[in-house]
């Protein structure tokens, strides 16, 4: 499976996937925003990275807003709050094959880029 999960109308990831040519290379789109991430989805994508920790951002702003920074977050938080809000999911996730990039930093967006030129 290739695919990118991705908000629309965030303007890093609309810049990373037109850095690293996803927009051009075929993958499965999904605005999660509109297309909601599916439980067996997030479980795909924590069976690759390892946790759900992981894919979680701690940049949203309802991160704050519910005051989870004060709380100790187990695995099964993680999920949950990434399952009930979008916004919580590291965005953007590249699935390509048996690889996934999760996130915007320098080095994930180089490692995309590299994997989408072959």
């Amino acid at each position: 499976m290739n695919k990118i999960y991705h908000l629309g109308n965030c303007t890093t990831c609309q810049a990373i996937i037109k850095e690293t040519g996803a927009d051009k290379a075929g993958l499965t789109m999904q605005d999660i925003k509109f297309e909601k991430i599916t439980p067996a989805q997030l479980d795909e994508m924590k069976k690759m990275t390892g946790s759900y920790e992981a894919l979680f951002s701690r940049r949203a702003l309802k991160y704050k807003e519910l005051g989870l920074k004060d709380k100790k977050l187990e695995e099964k938080d993680y999920r949950k709050y990434i399952l009930e809000e979008y916004t919580f999911l590291k965005r953007p996730v590249t699935i390509l094959g048996k690889q996934i990039f999760v996130g915007n930093d320098k080095k994930t967006v180089a490692a995309l880029k590299d994997a989408l030129a072959g």
